[in-house]
């Protein structure tokens, strides 16, 4: 029998950061405004966008290797020119947010431009390892941070750099504004990046702004018990903290669901592993056995309202149901006890659940999602990232290169992924403190044996 520790390709993110180090050589940063003029107006977000736990950029990396048929051109130059053609569709994205009364940000449609930098490394796409997989070495190399324009308010809302490789590959990597798109909005910008690049005249999917479909209602009434947003009053910083990829193809979840009893058999992959991670987490944390522990996750609305939200709306469509469980009933009591409280929280979001959240966000002053002994999930397998072509082929890799720097350990990222042997399958981005994460690795391979 092979050896537990070795059933997961694992990186750490000390191991990344010793195994290649470079310096990318970046030009001058450049503003990319609309290829043509744009109209000059100003729009509020919706009141899902602009609550507090959303005010920061979603980070995206994707890996492209060289395409003989592409010639000479330049992956820079290809996608500059695409990006200001795509922002005539989506000019709000070329403009600049603002905060009012009560906390609300609305977009100043200024058509100022995004952030673009165009950059070099002497490195290989081979170097990064035969498995693409986050935590990437040097990310303050490949990404797009420019001094002055990071903040919420004022600066640019999308932030993009093409890092060209000596092996004639190339990376992006992009930051958008949380407050305007969720994963799948953002997946859709850049898709429709990817087939302007290659010539289109439009994206395949029509932007659709219609923030007022997610406006608190007049009077605002909140229906449901929204324990997501209670107030984070004991949050516990953890230090010397460590990430890890993990891997979890046909074999591995076919492993899980032998723990999965009957009854529950036509639950989602996405339902498995999550009460998968939630539950060895715990253990591995050893936490009090009294204590109570929440795990949340985003659920795309789009599809609970009647009739559903338009193809194409790319704002925040997402809420986050919050479940609960005590420690001893997590660490003791089967699988299917975690499982059930996941699926009985999806079922719940309705469209009466999701007003009930916009209204919360009104009458609260747009709080932030509770993060104190809470894990988050965010499924990002259906964004689209690792289909995106802008003329070299599909990503060899394309995801969240990290997870949250000011909530380290809180959140775990789903991304879409391939093994060595070609198989399609998930990557969990998981951090933990140190001296948790070889448990964690145990009580999971424990489930795979």
């Amino acid at each position: 029998m092979e050896p537990a520790a070795s059933k997961f390709p694992v990186r750490s993110d000390q191991q990344a950061n010793t195994s290649l180090s470079f310096v990318a050589r970046k030009h001058a940063p450049e503003l990319i405004p609309p290829a043509t003029p744009t109209p000059r107006e100003l729009k509020p977000l919706s009141d899902i966008d602009d609550q507090d736990g959303l005010r920061y950029p979603i980070p995206n990396i994707q890996f492209y290797r060289r395409n003989p048929d592409m010639g000479n051109k330049n992956p820079a130059s290809v996608i500059k020119d695409a990006l200001a053609k795509i922002l005539v569709f989506y000019y709000p994205l070329a403009g600049r947010l603002k905060e009012g009364p009560g906390r609300k940000l609305m977009v100043d449609c200024s058509g100022q431009g995004v952030l673009f930098i165009e950059a070099d490394a002497d490195v290989t796409l081979e170097q990064f390892g035969k498995t693409l997989q986050p935590p990437f070495p040097c990310m303050a190399e490949l990404l797009c941070d420019v001094p002055g324009f990071n903040g919420i308010v004022d600066s640019p809302l999308v932030q993009i750099q093409v890092t060209r490789l000596l092996c004639g590959g190339f990376i992006l990597t992009s930051r958008m504004s949380h407050t305007m798109c969720d994963g799948v909005g953002a997946g859709q910008f850049i898709t429709g990046l990817g087939e302007m690049a290659q010539g289109s005249l439009m994206p395949s999917i029509l932007p659709v702004w219609q923030r007022d479909l997610l406006y608190a209602r007049d009077p605002p009434q909140v229906t449901f018990p929204h324990p997501e947003y209670d107030d984070n009053k004991d949050n516990i910083i953890m230090n010397e903290m460590t990430q890890r990829s993990f891997y979890f193809g046909p074999a591995q979840m076919s492993a899980l669901r032998r723990f999965v009893p009957d009854n529950l058999r036509s639950c989602s992959t996405f339902e498995v592993l999550t009460a998968c991670l939630w539950r060895c987490r715990t253990i591995a944390l050893q936490p009090d056995p009294e204590k109570d522990m929440h795990l949340m996750f985003f659920v795309n609305a789009r599809t609970k309202f009647n009739p559903h939200i338009p193809i194409g709306y790319y704002g925040n469509c997402i809420v986050i149901p919050c479940v609960t469980s005590k420690v001893r009933d997590l660490c003791n009591k089967t699988l299917s006890h975690a499982l059930e409280l996941i699926i009985k929280a999806k079922s719940s979001v309705t469209e009466e659940y999701i007003r009930s959240t916009t209204d919360l966000m009104v009458i609260k002053g747009r709080p932030h999602f509770r993060t104190h002994s809470t894990f988050i999930v965010s499924n990002l397998t259906r964004a689209g990232f690792n289909k995106v072509n802008f003329g070299w082929g599909k990503p060899l890799f394309a995801g969240v290169p990290y997870d949250d720097k000011d909530l380290p350990g809180v959140y775990s990222l789903y991304m879409p992924s391939t093994n060595d042997n070609g198989e399609t399958g998930i990557t969990a981005i998981v951090g933990l403190p140190i001296s948790a994460m070889d448990k964690f690795v145990k009580e999971i391979n424990i489930m795979l044996e």
